[in-house]
């Protein structure tokens, strides 16, 4: 890292109203950050996700979007270089979701299910209760977005799912498909 470098620590505090990322600012971070990420994390009770974005402009490499019966889901996927570990085959990866709700109802966001493969094809599923700790509520017009993260063991990788919402209005469940996107470490991609 050059030690001018800026980099911006992007905390993810949902708010009930608000989902927008607030942001820190570290001049000449180093590894010590580490530490200083730990400390800021335990000073919330939200979780939160760190992202190093070099000189303050973040890389993206990947914008997928799929709309389930009129719920549209949009991902983009960043490399995380300054938490990642490559002689270790430790790459890590966040991901900012947005969730728009198109349709005439009200909806909520009650569970998520994740396929995450490795291009060694190694798989992993990851199955639970809402996004980031919460279960958001989604009005006609209305959008939620939220920040997380991924590691993976090899340079490229994907991930695909599912969110299961209900309505308002009948309580009736249903699917939305969360598109299928590609992590890469930018090198990859010459």
């Amino acid at each position: 890292m050059m030690r001018n470098e800026s980099y911006t620590l992007i905390v993810n505090l949902i708010k009930p109203l608000k989902h927008e990322p607030k942001t820190l600012t570290f001049l000449n971070l180093h590894p010590t950050k580490q530490a200083i990420c730990q400390k800021v994390h335990n000073s919330f009770i939200h979780p939160i996700i760190f992202t190093s974005f070099k000189n303050n402009k973040p890389t993206m490499h990947n914008m997928s979007t799929e709309v389930t019966a009129g719920i549209k889901v949009t991902v983009e996927t960043f490399y995380q270089p300054t938490h990642s570990n490559p002689g270790q085959n430790y790459f890590v990866f966040s991901y900012r979701i947005t969730i728009a709700n198109e349709s005439e109802e009200v909806i909520k966001l009650k569970r998520r299910h994740w396929y995450i493969i490795d291009s060694d094809n190694a798989k992993r599923e990851v199955e639970g209760k809402g996004v980031v700790g919460e279960q958001p509520v989604i009005h006609p017009g209305g959008q939620y977005r939220y920040v997380s993260g991924c590691n993976l063991n090899t340079e490229i990788g994907k991930m695909f799912g599912t969110y299961l919402m209900e309505r308002e209005s009948d309580n009736k469940l249903f699917y939305v498909k969360i598109p299928e996107f590609k992590m890469i470490v930018p090198s990859k991609l010459n």
